[in-house]
């Protein structure tokens, strides 16, 4: 037990460094390549004027920046990440929309999210539920329901999977999980079963939209608390 959780104390300080580094890059690396993605997620969201909403993994900040000007004046939009260095960046692109009155940012940790008991109306990921060693993957998504009101939902989106060995998918995700390998720091994505895992949860599934990024499976998934 002792050794499973120092192997992912050093893994989640690799995945901090390895983002703040990236963190001036990041836009021109991803981000053209998930907008897409995410305009469709939070479309699927559907985010009400005065609605408080958590977005887990917020990034360089687009979504935060999005989902608070559909929260309207009297919404509050919650974020927590990992990087310090995303926190600044998202932080400085809130404060260029003028938003910083009605947007929280914050680093942490999901596994254990701080906020309390029932106080959102939905949560959205984008590209970081895979990002989590599957022992955690649980932990991350239990916290999400405690921190979701009886009738919250949330909204995953993620690399997939169709199979348990990626290598017979096809060329992309055969590429892919070669890089993944050999790069585990900066290619740190590994494809998951989104719906099922979300569904272990006790989610129950809303909707799911498949698409791809340079050929690698794509999933959204909405989903409600109960």
């Amino acid at each position: 037990m002792q050794q499973n959780i120092a192997r992912l104390t050093l893994r989640k300080e690799a995945t901090r460094n390895a983002y703040n580094r990236m963190g001036r890059f990041y836009d021109l690396l991803t981000g053209r390549l998930e907008r897409k993605h995410m305009d469709e997620g939070l479309q699927m969201l559907g985010i009400s004027g005065g609605e408080t909403i958590l977005e887990v993994g917020f990034g360089a900040g687009h979504a935060i920046v999005a989902m608070s000007r559909s929260a309207g004046g009297s919404g509050k939009v919650y974020g927590i990440d990992i990087s310090d260095r995303m926190v600044e960046i998202a932080g400085h692109r809130v404060n260029r929309a003028k938003m910083a009155n009605r947007v929280m940012l914050q680093r942490g940790d999901a596994v254990e999210l701080p906020y309390k008991d029932a106080f959102f109306d939905a949560i959205f990921m984008s590209f970081t539920l895979e990002l989590f060693d599957p022992l955690e993957m649980s932990a991350v998504l239990q916290h999400c329901r405690r921190v979701l009101k009886d009738d919250g939902r949330i909204c995953v989106l993620s690399l997939s999977k169709q199979r348990e060995d990626l290598e017979n998918e096809g060329f992309m995700p055969r590429m892919y999980m070669l890089l993944h390998r050999a790069l585990p720091r900066y290619i740190d994505c590994k494809p998951i079963a989104v719906r099922k895992i979300l569904e272990d949860a006790g989610f129950r599934t809303i909707d799911v939209v498949d698409g791809t990024i340079c050929g690698l499976p794509v999933t959204i998934v909405s989903a409600y608390k109960n």
